[in-house]
């Protein structure tokens, strides 16, 4: 990547050290890259100014980037951005970060590893220190990962397309590497158990009842079906599904609210897409929106409950709730 004369990898002719925020977000405005990639590089370098005020105690434009303000993290910062950008990820996953050990030698001298900036930056995210000594995460990488990385987790189950291998120039007793993968998640099945039964002597209420009773002592979903029984009498079919280790609890919660003589357990696979809730800010407060994603599925829908606050507040529907505080229909 070439900035201003300057290639990647070469001696820049325009060192520059000490660059504030502000001539940092005036080089990116100045580059012909795609606006969203522009918004990603400024946010990656306003986080770590956010940082470096916290650590340092001063205002974010009096914060001058030391290391980070050099135009090879400009390049590397925007090379991650604009490659998001083509590459457009479901998600991003990350594992738990090696931040190394030892001490750093920065321009405040030599600090601890992680250095201030980094521990503010990584906060909430998972960290370890190994065997290896040295700085292994630096502000910006610990900015990139905050900026994309949807949560650090061990790899989950993953179906690899692609793979990318780059290495450092600092050499460790372990290979000093960095690897990205490619490729479709999968949710691995859960073994679940159905205990069915069959009612034709209990009424809408108590057939009720028993439902609510089994969903508060934490069954994972309970239905019931309209079928016909011996004597053509209508009947219900009620079915409750749990996992193996809430079999006696749900069979107990059964024969005490419902009038069945016998239970019937089948023992099947659950696949599920993962769920995961945010909130939004609206005109009109807060709304969460959840999520479910998984198997090359991805969707989102507004909490029920909230949109329907605002709904009764505003006297509009639903869908013109939806559509008022996040400018599209679910």
């Amino acid at each position: 990547m070439r900035i201003e004369g300057d290639e990647e990898g070469e001696t820049p002719h325009h060192h520059h050290h000490h660059t504030s925020v502000r001539e940092m977000r005036e080089r990116i405005e100045r580059l012909a890259v795609p606006e969203r990639v522009k918004a990603d590089a400024r946010a990656v370098f306003d986080a770590i100014a956010e940082a470096e005020s916290a650590v340092h105690g001063e205002k974010v434009e009096n914060v001058h980037l030391h290391e980070v303000g050099s135009w090879d993290a400009l390049a590397d910062v925007l090379a991650v951005c604009w490659l998001m950008d083509e590459l457009e990820p479901d998600q991003i996953l990350a594992s738990p970060v090696h931040v190394g050990s030892g001490m750093v030698k920065c321009a405040h001298g030599l600090l601890p590893v992680p250095a201030p900036a980094t521990e503010r930056l990584l906060r909430g995210i998972p960290i370890y220190q190994g065997e290896l000594r040295g700085e292994l995460c630096t502000p910006t990488g610990a900015a990139l990962l905050r900026h994309y990385a949807r949560d650090f987790v061990p790899m989950p189950r993953l179906r690899v397309e692609k793979c990318g291998f780059g290495t450092g120039k600092k050499d460790f007793p372990a290979a000093n590497g960095l690897r990205a993968l490619w490729g479709e998640t999968e949710e691995a099945g859960e073994r679940v158990l159905e205990l069915v039964c069959n009612l034709d002597d209990m009424s809408g209420e108590a057939v009720g009842f028993a439902m609510e009773r089994l969903l508060d002592a934490g069954a994972l979903d309970v239905t019931t079906t309209p079928i016909g029984m011996k004597k053509s009498r209508p009947g219900i079919m009620l079915t409750c599904m749990c996992r193996a280790e809430q079999r006696d609890m749900m069979l107990r919660l059964l024969f005490r609210h419902t009038t069945t003589l016998g239970v019937r357990e089948y023992a099947c696979a659950r696949y599920t897409l993962s769920r995961s809730m945010r909130s939004e800010e609206t005109p009109y407060g807060a709304l969460r929106v959840k999520r479910a994603e998984g198997w090359g599925v991805r969707r989102e829908k507004p909490e029920y409950e909230d949109l329907a606050k605002i709904a009764r507040k505003q006297d509009i529907s639903l869908r013109e709730a939806a559509e008022a505080v996040l400018s599209r229909e679910f």
